[in-house]
Order: C-alpha cells, then structure tokens, then sequence
C-alpha cells in the first residue's frame, strides 16, 4: 500500500473549502492587536493569546531590532554548542528570579519544551500521572518518555488519589497539569494536586504557558496565584502568548534544570531561540515587572466580557477569572458556519471542534487582550448575539442557510 494514501483519502479540508467554511490560516497583514487587518477586514481580534497585547508594543518591538543588529538572525546551532549568547543567559536568569527559581532553561517553542522535560525527566521506570485535558505536548512528550502514562479525569482529584494509591511504590511518579486549561479556562486544583503529591511521594509540573501574565498579583502564574511557588517542582510556560516572542522554558531547582541541559534530547539537538525572540520575551518580561497593573487590567475586561456574553444569553461554557471565554456551539457544521458569519462581519474568534470537543459540545473560543477597550467588547460581544441568536440549531437548517448563503 502506498503510505501517501491516508494523503488522499483525507477530503474533510476539501469538503470545509468547497463549502466555504474553512476556518484555518487566515492571514494576518498587521501586528497582532486588539484589532487587526485579515485579507482586507478589520477584525476585532478575540481569538489570540496575546494577553498582554505586547506583541506590538514598540519596546519589544525595538529590543528585537536591536537584538537583530547586534547578534544577527540566527545562531545555527544548538544552546549545547554555539548557539548560546548572552542574552539566552540573561534571560534565562532574570526568568529564574522573576519565578523565584533556582534556574531556568529556555526551548525554541512551547511544545518543544514539554517535549524536552517529560522526555528528560521521565523515562521507563516512572509513572506520569496526567490531566484529560492536558495541552496536546504533555501527551507526546509522555510517549516520548518511554514512562508509563495514566490519566485522571479532569480536575477530579479523587481520582488522581485512586491511581496514586494504586501505583508502584518503586516507581518515580510526575503530576503533569496545565495550570490555566487552553480551551475551557478552568484552573486546576493546583492545591489538592500539592497536598497529594506530597502525600503519596510525588513531583508537581505545572504548564503555565496560559497562566503566565494572567494569574497572580504579580502575573507569575498558578503557583502564585495559589501561594505555592515553593511547592511546584517544575514550572513550564511559553514566551508565544504573555511574553509576545516565541519559545519556552522550564524553571526548577538548579541540579534538575543541569540535568536538562545534559539529557533531553529535545534541547540538545535543536537549533537556539532567536536572538531577536528571545530579546522580544526579555523586553516583555521587563514590561510585565514595572507594569503588574497589566494583569489587573487583563482580567476586568475578561470579566466585563464575561458579563457582556451573560447578560445576551449566551452559553458560556465555563465561569471562570482567565481572559479565556469558550461559547458552546454545539453542532460542529454550526461552528464553522458561526465562525464564517463572525470573521465575515469583522470577528476573529476560534473554532474548537471535536476531537479538541466532545462530540455536540463544539464551541467557539473567545480570548482577550489586557489593551482590548469595553467599546470593542460591546461591538464583539453584540455582533456574536446577533449571529448566534439567529442560527438555527438545527443541522439540516443549517445546511440550508449555508447553501444559501454560499449561492
């Protein structure tokens, strides 16, 4: 059999564009904003996790020019050879202290960092214990591992302690959990998490990659929003939402952060962070510390966007504090539709469809910037009404509206 034939057998991205309801790579023609211009429409952008809205703040925007100058485009090679400059050091160590950390260590991407810590710091004698839930790079970097992965339900913690109780006495044991969950904005029970790890001899590892700048009176994430900086072993987070670059790191103590540099594969053989990305996260890092009202800011017009949805009736998925607003949807055909009505009246929000969602519980993910103003709330928040509140639930009505909008 031709390997190539799963190629074309798959029709689903044919059958979305045929019906011109495609979701995916719309291309950006401006920094990402508040609001943005997309193939010639101003869209009010509540779809990005940009939540600081630093990304096109000049002062990030001037450090990666002069990072650029100063160090070039790239290092063309590994942190483990030549690809280490001082400003990997210096942000690597301001990270660490803005933490309260020991060490940091920086990746190239998010999901790369996942990848080279599970992988480095688990292998077949050890046990992940891992949310549902958990970020698509937790679960690949658990195969990678080589360790034995088992799941608990979502944020059910009786479970967690069932499988605790159940496991090995002679196997190392990692609680992986996202801090702040991508899709629904929930916070996990970070302290029943600390309280059983402690109680049955396991490390903590928190992805922060949505709760960095959004969560604690400083912005340092779940940890510090639950006063348990001292009490999670490893945090991961990424420098692609908060910190306005691309990238990630892993904090810990400075003998575990060693060993990563040394063992995970991951890090050893890929290229450096950018020079210019990792000044951009520096720069944003430095901002984020003389400008902690940012978060404040953050979470009122999450919240005001929160009672705006509310207060129009519509389904939000989860109350949470986080700038992260999932509506349900529910049919998937009525999703993509919904989306194609929004970016078409000047929305950009994201689609979630199975299996990134149960099957009729398909949902549009709303996300917010810290520089949104309530004027283009109200106009986001009145033009999903309008759409939502007049599209049938109805798979066949919806057919029929997408034909004859589509014609």
């Amino acid at each position: 059999m031709d390997i190539f034939k799963k190629c074309s057998d798959y029709t689903t991205a044919d059958d979305a564009r045929s019906l011109g309801i495609y979701p995916y790579f719309h291309a950006l023609e401006t920094k990402q904003g508040p609001e943005v211009m997309m193939e010639g429409r101003r869209e009010i952008m509540i779809g990005s996790n940009s939540y600081l809205g630093l990304t096109g703040d000049p002062r990030v925007i001037k450090a990666g020019v002069k990072a650029l100058e100063e160090f070039g485009s790239g290092v063309s090679g590994s942190r483990f050879l030549n690809g280490t400059t001082t400003l990997h050091m210096t942000l690597e160590k301001e990270l660490a202290a803005f933490l309260q950390k020991e060490a940091v260590v920086t990746f190239s991407t998010g999901f790369q960092t996942n990848l080279g810590i599970i992988s480095g710091i688990a292998g077949h004698d050890d046990i992940i214990f891992s949310d549902r839930e958990n970020h698509a790079s937790i679960y690949d970097g658990a195969k990678l591992s080589y360790a034995t992965m088992v799941r608990y339900d979502h944020n059910d913690m009786k479970q967690l302690e069932e499988l605790l109780q159940k496991a090995s006495p002679n196997k190392g044991r990692l609680i992986i959990t996202d801090g702040v969950f991508s899709m629904s904005g929930d916070i996990c029970n970070l302290p029943e998490i600390v309280r059983l790890a402690k109680q049955y001899g396991a490390r903590v590892m928190v992805d922060d990659a949505h709760a960095l700048g959004v969560l604690g009176a400083h912005g340092r994430g779940t940890a510090e929003y639950f006063g348990l900086e001292k009490e999670v072993d490893i945090i991961m987070g990424t420098f692609s939402k908060s910190l306005a670059s691309i990238g990630g790191y892993m904090a810990a103590d400075h003998k575990v952060i060693d060993y990563i540099r040394h063992k995970s594969r991951p890090f050893i053989f890929s290229a450096a962070l950018t020079p210019a990305n990792a000044a951009c996260a520096l720069e944003a890092l430095h901002i984020l510390e003389k400008e902690p009202e940012r978060v404040q800011a953050l979470l009122a017009i999450a919240e005001y966007a929160r009672q705006k949805f509310e207060h129009n009736g519509l389904p939000i998925v989860h109350k949470s504090i986080v700038p992260i607003i999932p509506i349900y949807t529910y049919g998937e055909l009525r999703t993509l539709v919904a989306c194609k009505l929004l970016f078409e009246r000047g929305v950009y929000v994201n689609s979630v469809l199975p299996p990134a969602a149960p099957e009729g519980q398909c949902l549009i993910r709303t996300s917010y910037m810290a520089t949104h103003t309530k004027a283009q709330i109200d106009e986001a928040v009145a033009i999903i009404g309008d759409v939502l509140n007049h599209l049938p639930t109805d798979e066949t009505e919806v057919r029929a509206l997408l034909a004859k909008h589509h014609g």
